[in-house]
């Protein structure tokens, strides 16, 4: 493990400055050195105890295969974090939290899954055939979600460790992984309140260079866990072909099954002569009987078709309510024919519909049921009339 940060390193950088004594937050009073000119100062030794104890956890949570999702969006600290936790390919978020990162997760991989279809777009050339509004207005979508999504990109799950860079700002995220259960891990400072953060970190969050010492320790700890974690895969990689080493012994199977087949060869080229002879007779018989039953097949064939004519799909939207939307939806479901809607139950009919599409949940297949029937059995007359009576095929 590279050597622990020393707390002369954090004193140069600042880090020990906390926030005005009448902005403090009292349960960070366990950290607090002293007060002086009317700032309270930060105990360095604790700072580098707790950052230790940190880097420790996230060491581990790297190894283990997990993401550290970063988040910093005050202006001091968001390049300093996409500068190093770039460098680590972990997830940060450094521009606005969405509203429901962690506990919404479903919906933002959506957003995330719009940019990968509008890079698809662009690669099959799709684009190309809108019109030239509609393609400034999509480059305007992308570069939206590029700005706000873009480095989660790669964050398919839900991160096994949240790293918040002033917890007072980012009090939404802080909330959302306390719901979730996700780990806490951030740099606080004299006017937070340490109460919720799993790992607190006692430091300065506002000066650019306090922040970039910390963060610095912290993706490193990050960077080892892993060259563990790929040192160990490689590791299982050597001894994988220990376990192949057993393949060879089987291929002496083949040669053993060779010596014995020339000999059956033999015997089978000999045999070959005296069966035809004997069997020669026989089989022309059977074959003459063979071609007397397929002379008569092709009658049954022939009548094959003429079922299929009958069973072909019917026009589904002479019944009043169906649209031809509607009427794909049902056939695709198997209901093609009026004698098949005839005999459908209403309610399937609607969860057909909907499951097709939301836009179609409005319709109404109570008495489709009813016209099927006419129309199945010829009855268009008696349907017409039914239809203008009826308001919109409902009775």
């Amino acid at each position: 493990m590279a050597s622990k940060i020393e707390v002369k390193d954090l004193l140069e950088a600042g880090v020990h400055f906390g926030h005005l004594t009448r902005k403090w937050n009292p349960n960070m009073s366990p950290y607090i050195y002293m007060e002086r000119n009317g700032i309270h100062v930060i105990n360095l030794y604790k700072t580098v105890a707790k950052l230790d104890e940190a880097n420790e956890a996230l060491k581990k949570i790297a190894a283990s295969g997990r993401k550290i999702l970063f988040v910093a969006t005050k202006k001091q600290a968001k390049d300093i974090v996409a500068d190093k936790v770039s460098n680590v390919n972990m997830p940060y978020i450094t521009e606005r939290w969405p509203g429901g990162m962690l506990t919404n997760f479903v919906t933002i991989r959506k957003a995330v899954k719009k940019m990968a279809a509008i890079d698809r777009m662009k690669k099959d050339g799709t684009f190309k055939t809108l019109s030239k509004k509609e393609r400034l207005q999509v480059d305007r979508l992308r570069a939206k979600l590029e700005k706000n999504l873009g480095s989660i990109s790669d964050m398919t799950r839900l991160p096994g460790a949240i790293f918040i860079v002033d917890t007072m700002r980012e009090h939404i995220a802080v909330k959302e992984a306390q719901k979730l259960n996700i780990p806490i891990f951030a740099i606080v400072d004299t006017n937070s309140d340490p109460r919720p953060i799993d790992y607190v970190i006692p430091a300065n969050d506002d000066a650019g260079k306090s922040i970039e010492v910390i963060m610095t320790e912290v993706t490193n700890a990050v960077a080892e866990g892993l060259s563990e974690r790929k040192n160990d895969k490689q590791d299982e990689a050597k001894d994988a072909p220990v376990a192949e080493g057993k393949a060879p012994a089987k291929a002496k199977e083949p040669a053993v099954a060779k010596e014995e087949a020339e000999p059956v060869a033999e015997k089978t080229e000999k045999a070959k002569e005296p069966v035809v002879e004997k069997v020669a007779e026989p089989v022309v018989e059977k074959v003459e009987e063979v071609v007397e039953e397929v002379k008569e097949e092709p009658k049954a064939e022939e009548k094959k078709p003429k079922k299929a004519a009958k069973s072909k799909a019917d026009d589904l939207t002479k019944v009043e309510g169906i649209g031809p939307k509607a009427a794909e939806a049902l056939t695709n479901s198997g209901i093609a024919t009026f004698g098949d809607l005839a005999k459908a139950d209403p309610e399937k009919i609607k969860e057909t519909l909907t499951e097709a599409s939301s836009r179609m949940a409005h319709l109404d297949p109570t008495s489709w049921p009813k016209q099927a029937q006419m129309a199945a059995d010829g009855k268009w007359d008696e349907l017409k009339e039914w239809q203008d009576n009826a308001k919109g095929g409902v009775e």
